[in-house]
């Protein structure tokens, strides 16, 4: 019983610790926005839209294979499936075909889906899902087999974790999902243990490419 007040003690301070960080993160960018707007010239101006259309080249050349490198998912003792293989990191613009839904990883676009415990009621793209999956959020996905009382659960907790999402997905095999960058498993509701030890485990956990990145002021819907 103490073991385990200890840990949801720990998990809630480490839950406020990301919160501070990203709200510092948000006032360092607001500054840095501001100062930057104030000592744009011309001439910058013209090379940053030289810069934007180099960018677009590339991405435009990106296709919707990059991201289909050979993998298969590893089951490990805790449950999680353990995705082995290369998942390219490449931003575009295109549509991205996975090899899983929803993906774990692999080339998204450049903008992210807002993951501070943001809820989506509609389907989500995945290829932005995936971004906030690279700063380090756990997604948790559900189809139309999932019960309302678990969704409305899972919602309220998703709300409640930084670094975290919530949105249906139709096309996924199992009823709910979790999911982090490389790493998945299904669970049988909203109370079953595993949905607080993958959240303790992978929001923002070493699995982040990213780790610290922001989960706010990317896309919300």
């Amino acid at each position: 019983m103490g073991s385990a007040k200890k840990s949801s003690a720990a998990r809630t301070a480490r839950i406020e610790e990301m919160r501070r960080a990203e709200q510092a993160r948000e006032r360092r960018n607001r500054i840095l926005t501001i100062a930057v707007s104030a000592v744009v010239v011309g001439g910058l101006v013209v090379g940053g839209v030289l810069l934007v259309r180099s960018q677009s080249d590339d991405d435009g050349g990106s296709t919707a294979g990059d991201s289909k490198n050979a993998g298969t998912f590893v089951t490990d003792k805790d449950g999680v499936r353990a995705w082995k293989g290369e998942l390219g990191r490449n931003h575009v613009t295109k549509a991205v075909d996975y090899p899983v839904s929803p993906p774990v990883g692999g080339d998204h676009n450049p903008a992210w889906m807002n993951c501070n415990g943001d809820v989506y009621t509609d389907e989500i793209n995945d290829t932005n899902a995936v971004h906030s999956l690279e700063h380090g959020a756990v997604w948790v996905t559900y189809n139309a087999d999932a019960g309302k009382a678990d969704v409305d659960a899972l919602a309220a907790k998703v709300k409640k974790t930084p670094y975290t999402l919530m949105s249906p997905v139709d096309g996924q095999k199992e009823p709910i999902l979790l999911t982090a960058w490389g790493h998945q498993r299904t669970v049988t509701g909203a109370d079953d243990p595993a949905v607080d030890a993958f959240l303790e485990k992978f929001v923002q956990g070493r699995q982040t490419p990213e780790p610290g990145a922001a989960c706010t002021n990317g896309l919300s819907g």
